[in-house]
């Protein structure tokens, strides 16, 4: 009996060497640490997370941006599919905005550890975005927004500098402005078909002065996903811009969460050895 524990506890220690990325047990696998994989909004694209990557790549973290064509939820989610197909190992998947219901959409993939929602929407099965806030007043900032012959949404110059980020200096917000990509309407009305939230682990970051997102539906939002939350005083619909530290520390964070599920604890060591005696 006493043989059979030492190989056990051999055994998960050695498990637990790999998956830290500690060399022992005669393996040189790398470390857990995942690809982080950035999904923008409506009215940005990949560039969005200019202020994030940096913060995320100094911590020796893969990260992709990707970007949409906007033309539907589908059509959005199977890029996102194919960033994290081509992953070697696991991702987590990061959505800003729109990005959020694209993740959710996206996020069932086995390589996909976690989510990271910034704010942003998280529809749930049978459910759209317009779903989403049909239970809350229009805002204001619909008045803003552009129709052009095709269907496709931009917002005003005006909107944009004064309610999309309103906290972001001048010339950089003129700029966003300048570069944002149309999105297609059906989007915001295409429907989830399988939430992905319902079996990943999920974070919330959020400004409590977002004008695009109403707080008060992103802390339901989150409720019901069961996630962490930050929110970031003073902080509007851009924080992944004007706060991209915090930000990035809660995917972070979200990094440090996966990798602790994945090693086995003492706890976890002891239990199975009381297991293997009884």
């Amino acid at each position: 009996m006493k043989t059979s524990l030492y190989k056990i506890l051999a055994l998960i220690f050695c498990g637990a060497s790999i998956l830290g990325g500690v060399a022992g047990c005669g393996s040189s696998r790398a470390s857990t640490s995942a690809t982080v994989v950035l999904v923008h909004g409506a009215w940005a694209d990949g560039s969005s997370w200019a202020s994030v990557t940096p913060f995320l790549q100094k911590q020796g973290l893969k990260v992709v941006a990707v970007q949409l064509p906007r033309t539907s939820l589908s059509d959005d989610a199977a890029v996102v599919s194919r960033a994290v197909n081509a992953q070697s190992g696991a991702v987590i998947l990061v959505g800003h905005s729109y990005g959020g219901a694209v993740i959710t959409e996206a996020g069932n993939s086995p390589k996909v550890a976690a989510l990271v929602y910034v704010s942003a929407f998280s529809p749930g099965e049978g459910q759209s975005i317009n779903d989403l806030t049909s239970p809350f007043p229009k805002p204001a900032w619909e008045s803003g927004l552009i129709v052009d012959e095709a269907g496709y949404l931009t917002l005003s110059n005006d909107t944009f500098l004064n309610s999309f980020g309103p906290d972001v200096p001048r010339d950089t917000a003129t700029v966003l402005a300048s570069a944002q990509g149309p999105l297609l309407a059906r989007c915001l009305d295409d429907k989830v078909t399988t939430a992905a939230w319902k079996t990943k682990p999920s974070w919330w970051v959020y400004g409590d002065q977002d004008q695009i997102i109403p707080p008060a539906l992103q802390q339901a939002e989150a409720k019901q996903l069961g996630a962490r939350i930050t929110s970031i005083p003073g902080a509007s619909h851009l924080a992944l811009v004007t706060h991209a530290d915090a930000v990035a520390q809660t995917i972070l964070r979200r990094h440090v969460d996966w990798q602790s599920l994945e090693t086995p604890t003492v706890g976890a060591i002891l239990d199975v050895l009381g297991r293997a005696r009884g």
